[in-house]
């Protein structure tokens, strides 16, 4: 009698699924070792398929990188409702959010991206984005409006490497990380609100 040869049959993903997980998988890759030294054979292997699997879904490796950036930057509008420059309570919990969801996506948009030729430039406007709205809301606070531009140059700056920081301390205290990021910025705001610190200074001999 015949040995019975039929194998079950491989689990084909419905396509959206496919490319979640393709996506997830390069978002890993990419952070983990940045674009020009990631090919689409460690993509594959990262999201467990075959290379002609991933072309089913992505022309380039280009194409993809560019979908993964895409891809974080809804999940970052899912979590801030407002301008992420806004840095009210609200936004700074979505910002964490964001981060804590998916630590490899907010890494390559606000890390890695702006060091790759391909992807610099997005990376550059998507910053001044972020400060021009948050000029928006510290030059209400400042009279003077050149300490207003530096902090809002800064102030974007400081909260997505406390952010960071955080991701790379292990996510403590998830419940007061946002409220650590606020004193951050508050920091900066104070910092830009004083009228000189000359006079804290020692003479000079």
């Amino acid at each position: 009698m015949a040995a019975n040869t039929t194998t079950e049959p491989v689990r084909r993903l419905p396509r959206a699924e496919r490319r979640e997980q393709i996506l997830g998988a390069a978002t890993r890759a990419f952070a983990r070792s940045g674009f020009a030294a990631t090919s689409l054979d460690d993509i594959a292997a990262e999201a467990g398929i075959t290379r002609v699997i991933l072309y089913r879904h992505f022309d380039s490796k280009t194409d993809l990188y560019q979908a993964v950036l895409d891809r974080f930057c809804g999940v970052l509008s899912a979590n801030v409702a407002e301008p992420v420059g806004g840095f009210t309570d609200a936004s700074i919990d979505g910002l964490l959010q964001a981060a804590a969801a998916e630590p490899a996506g907010f890494r390559l948009l606000f890390q890695h991206a702006a060091r790759e030729p391909e992807f610099k430039a997005q990376a550059e406007q998507f910053r001044r984005d972020i400060t021009q709205a948050a000029y928006l809301q510290v030059s209400a606070m400042l009279p003077d409006q050149a300490w207003a531009r530096w902090a809002a140059q800064l102030a974007p700056a400081a909260a997505i490497e406390a952010v960071i920081a955080w991701l790379d301390a292990g996510q403590p205290d998830p419940d007061l990380a946002a409220d650590r990021v606020r004193h951050v910025i508050a920091g900066v705001i104070t910092a830009a609100a004083t009228q000189s610190n000359l006079d804290c200074l020692p003479p000079t001999p």
